[in-house]
Formats: structure tokens, sequence, C-alpha cells
């Protein structure tokens, strides 16, 4: 979560999902203003990631789309753009999972 503070990330929220998803236990989702953010931010999270927890992280999909991921495998950052955030609204296909943080 530092990591996408420090790259200036917004709206930043934690949902745990293990309860209702088999694929994986956490969301991570984040909004990054322009394409070279969301760049950052992906690149940020999978250094950080791998440099504190030894985990690789695989990044899917390009800044130009609005939206990106980086799956760690029980953690799935999803970072977007505002317009393809407030179109997919993944909070509220997720509402089932427990928010665990939200930072503003």
């Amino acid at each position: 979560m530092d990591a996408l503070e420090d790259k200036k990330g917004e709206d930043i929220l934690l949902i745990d999902i293990k309860e209702i998803a088999s694929f994986t236990d956490y969301f991570v989702i984040c909004t990054g203003t322009s394409g070279r953010m969301l760049d950052a931010l992906a690149q940020s999270v999978q250094e950080t990631i791998r440099d504190q927890h030894k985990k690789k992280g695989r990044i899917e999909g390009q800044s130009h789309d609005g939206w990106m991921v980086v799956d760690f495998g029980d953690v799935v950052v999803h970072l977007f753009s505002p317009d393809q955030r407030d179109y997919y609204k993944l909070e509220e296909l997720w509402e089932q999972g427990k928010v665990l943080l939200k930072v503003q």
C-alpha cells in the first residue's frame, strides 16, 4: 500500500475476498490519473513486493487501456484510470468481500 501512496495513487482499497473467491485472497484497487502514473504504480508495486517479500508479480494490461493488473497469486493489484474504474466498478462486483483498508 505504501508503494501506491508514495507514487500518488488515489482511492486505494484493500478487500479480503478469500471467503468468496478461490483464485486469490485479496484485491487491491487503486486509481492513477494518467497512463504514465499507472505504469509507475505497477512498477513500484512490483519492485516493492519483490524486494520486501521476495515474491514475483506479473504485470498484465497496458496503461493506455486504463486498467493494469499486478498478480502476485494471493494478492491481485488492480490499477485503473478514473473512467475505467467507474465503468468496471470492481468494488460493487466484490461487495461481499471485507474492506480491510481504504485510503482516500
